[in-house]
């Protein structure tokens, strides 16, 4: 049986990280996604410091869209190597439900 996941990611603005989300939703590949704008990041680059502000992403969906999700999230994704983070996540039963009936194909 599939498993709830969460993956993060961040965009560069509030609205490439909303389109995409509404894109990924739309093709039931998640079934919600949260944008939080306004986060401060401090990250190495090409050997150098780099700073700035982003949205972090996180997707709400199931192991059996993993794959998909990735996909579909790097072709939508302005950076050229966008961080994509997947972490196993319980739920409560109902939200485990919500998202399985979602993403279901």
């Amino acid at each position: 049986m599939d498993k709830t996941l969460l993956v993060y990611t961040t965009f560069p603005d509030e609205r490439l990280a909303a389109d995409a989300a509404r894109e990924l939703v739309r093709r039931r590949l998640a079934a919600c996604v949260n944008v939080i704008p306004g986060m401060q990041s401090v990250y190495a680059w090409h050997g150098e410091i780099e700073e700035g502000r982003e949205a972090v992403v996180i997707f709400k969906t199931r192991t059996g869209r993993r794959d998909e999700l990735v996909t579909a999230l790097r072709a939508v994704h302005p950076y050229e190597t966008p961080v994509v983070m997947i972490l196993e996540a319980a739920a409560d039963d109902a939200t485990a439900a919500w998202i399985m009936r979602e993403t279901a194909d």
